[in-house]
């Protein structure tokens, strides 16, 4: 399992990266872009089939509910379930719910910085942390243990 971990954190964490900076950095763009995407039902409807995909598909190879940093994953896919099946059943709440998040002046400030943490924190983990821990089992294999006297 911590294989199939780091696989989807070094996938997922450098999107999360790059829509939080966009987020944080064009957020008049975004905004422009939600508020355009929110008028159509077709859109919403699209965006569901794709959420519940991926949701899905991250939930069916990796569903670890152990509190370790792995469960970010479990969670993000089974918020991208959830929020696929709204948005398919009922694509008017799903407009309703997004109109409210599009018009709060803290988006899409807030929302990109969570965005960002949460993508540093697996690119870490998938990229970073992995490597490192790889290093130190080398380094410790190569380093003969000390005997006690």
């Amino acid at each position: 399992m911590q294989q199939r971990s780091i696989f989807l954190a070094r996938l997922i964490g450098p999107v999360l990266i790059t829509v939080g900076i966009a987020l944080i950095f064009n957020s008049e763009t975004y905004r422009y872009m939600a508020e355009q995407f929110l008028v159509s039902y077709a859109l919403i409807y699209v965006a569901g089939i794709i959420a519940l995909f991926a949701g899905l598909a991250i939930v069916n190879t990796h569903n670890v509910w152990a509190w370790k940093w792995p469960v970010i994953i479990t969670i993000l896919g089974w918020m991208s379930v959830i929020g696929g099946v709204i948005r398919i059943l009922v694509p008017q709440e799903g407009q309703f719910v997004g109109t409210a998040v599009v018009g709060a002046n803290l988006w899409p400030g807030i929302p990109g910085l969570i965005m960002l943490f949460f993508g540093l924190w697996l690119f870490y983990e998938g990229y970073l942390a992995h490597t490192l821990r790889m290093r130190r089992a080398a380094a410790a294999k190569r380093t003969p243990a000390k005997r006690k006297r």
